[in-house]
């Protein structure tokens, strides 16, 4: 493992006494992560790579999470989160790739897959969205689609969030709870909730026919979110041999102001109440 993705080992202890990380060190461990990120892409511009990225897992397995701290950083004109909702009727009859190709990144470009093509193989399977055949169907030529994807040049990375029955439970009962977490939970949620061991079949068929030499899954344990994203990112900083391309660093010289434009008076215009200005009312 290269020196710059390895964890940091100075700080006297990592964990809190249930073995979960602590929040400094996880900060500290992010941020420098992070950085990473930003000369990753940075080389993928320089070099014109085009990257590919998909989430998939079971419903509040920590994807979301993982992604938001993924792109945190990143220069959003090279990076895309990419998250479709169900095909429209158009879309339904097209080839079934085809909306995806649609969204597949150009030179230079990191694009992450919230959730992709493997719909088929998990939800539209268990819950009766698509026929056998058209199961049958994706799981014969999704692998050709994706060895197609690894010869055009693409960098294809694929990984599966596991998380527990009780892990989850716990998790979804925090979304009917809380109201800025209610809209994660949905009714397709909670008629999935029952169908814990169909996922699992869907699952573990879906992998034998996709986890391949050219194109295959890497699990992340994500019971406990923080070392779940730290994992992720290391592992992905791995998959890529990058450099340090970010740009030089510019120095900024004094401001030397020559005109004698004189400016409209505040009064003119209309600003935002400062309601955290700290001064007492």
């Amino acid at each position: 493992m290269s020196d710059k993705i390895k964890p940091n080992k100075n700080m006297a202890s990592k964990y809190k006494k249930n073995w979960m990380l602590k929040k400094q060190f996880y900060e500290e461990e992010l941020a420098r992560l992070q950085l990473e990120l930003v000369k990753l892409q940075a080389w993928v511009k320089k070099q014109g790579l085009r990257v590919v990225v998909i989430f998939e897992g079971r419903d509040a397995a920590g994807k979301g999470g993982t992604i938001k701290r993924m792109i945190e950083p990143l220069n959003a004109r090279g990076c895309r989160v990419v998250a479709l909702e169900k095909p429209s009727d158009r879309e339904a009859t097209q080839w079934y790739f085809q909306r995806y190709v649609a969204h597949l990144p150009s030179a230079g470009e990191i694009v992450l897959f919230d959730r992709s093509w493997y719909n088929r193989a998990g939800v539209e399977r268990v819950m009766g969205f698509c026929s056998d055949e058209q199961y049958r169907e994706f799981l014969r030529t999704c692998p050709e689609f994706e060895r197609m994807l690894v010869h055009s040049g693409i960098v294809l990375v694929k990984y599966w969030f596991s998380v527990s029955d009780e892990e989850q439970e716990r998790r979804f009962r925090d979304r009917t709870i809380n109201p800025a977490k209610r809209w994660k939970f949905s009714e397709m949620d909670l008629e999935s909730w029952d169908k814990w061991m169909e996922y699992s079949r869907a699952k573990d068929e879906m992998f034998k026919y996709t986890d391949t030499k050219q194109s295959p899954w890497y699990v992340v344990e994500a019971d406990e979110k923080k070392r779940a994203r730290l994992n992720c990112i290391s592992h992905f900083l791995k998959t890529i041999p990058y450099e340090d391309a970010l740009p030089k660093k510019l120095e900024l010289p004094p401001r030397s102001i020559k005109d004698t434009y004189i400016r409209p008076p505040m009064s003119d215009f209309s600003y935002v109440e400062d309601l955290y200005d700290g001064k007492e009312e």
